[in-house]
């Protein structure tokens, strides 16, 4: 079988008494897009937390493209090629879309922040940025800050940052957050144009959007993965459905 993108084996944290991450397994294929679901409270922040080495998992494994990432901080996985959106944007809102990205090609590629000033005459710089922002459909507000773009914008521009650093894993904190139908059509267009470039982590709460993109899906509830299959699978998953898809509120 294809070596996983992502692998994580026996994941366990917990809070005092809570048990947040309760032996999790979970693997991520390349070239997928894995879904992550479950009510509010599941632990999918949690876990996400600990993918991306903001927190210390208690026991279990986590591995990159066969790197175990014990110990490693954030930068360091991000050098290994693991990226992460936020469900509120993380970008620097006296920038420009143009400069954000810039700014994180300037990071992939080994240097320390330069002054903005540097950064603006750099035409190599600006000319990858502008190669990210046509994947996300976004080079027309190549210069627009930040500041002035649209929810929806952003959303898609924290993705064209994510790119930036060349990912071979995306981790997508609700992309769809915050978005109306119109946005909502045009990310996951953009997500589903994505998978051939890096394999994805989906934590999302719109059913539509993930049963639109999603190749596998992975059901969390009460920090424990409850179940993971196709979306017809898990459309049809008695234990799925008591749990979390017949909520009214999911």
């Amino acid at each position: 079988m294809t070596e996983p993108i992502l692998r994580v084996r026996g994941l366990c944290k917990r809070f005092g008494g809570l048990v947040a991450s309760d032996a999790i397994d979970l693997d991520v294929a390349p070239g997928e897009i894995h879904a992550l679901i479950g009510p509010n409270g599941a632990g999918k922040t949690t876990l996400i937390a600990q993918l991306c080495g903001e927190l210390v998992q208690d026991a279990g494994a986590i591995s990159l493209c066969g790197e175990p990432l014990a110990n490693l901080p954030p930068a360091s996985r991000t050098a290994l090629g693991m990226a992460r959106t936020f469900q509120i944007t993380d970008l620097l809102p006296d920038f420009t879309a143009a400069e954000n990205v810039a700014l994180a090609v300037q990071v992939r590629d080994g240097h320390s922040f330069r002054l903005l000033r540097d950064v603006r005459r750099d035409a190599a710089l600006r000319a990858h940025a502008l190669d990210h922002l046509v994947t996300v459909d976004m080079a027309d507000r190549a210069d627009i800050l930040v500041s002035s773009l649209s929810h929806g914008e952003a959303k898609l521009l924290e993705l064209a940052v994510a790119l930036a650093t060349d990912p071979r894993l995306l981790l997508l904190d609700e992309p769809m957050a915050g978005l109306g139908p119109t946005e909502s059509a045009a990310m996951i267009e953009v997500l589903r144009a994505l998978k051939s470039r890096a394999a994805i982590l989906l934590v999302e709460h719109d059913m539509d959007a993930v049963f639109s993109l999603a190749d596998r899906v992975s059901v969390l509830v009460y920090g424990r993965i409850i179940a993971t299959g196709t979306v017809a699978e898990i459309r049809d998953d008695a234990a799925v459905r008591e749990a979390y898809l017949g909520e009214g509120d999911a």
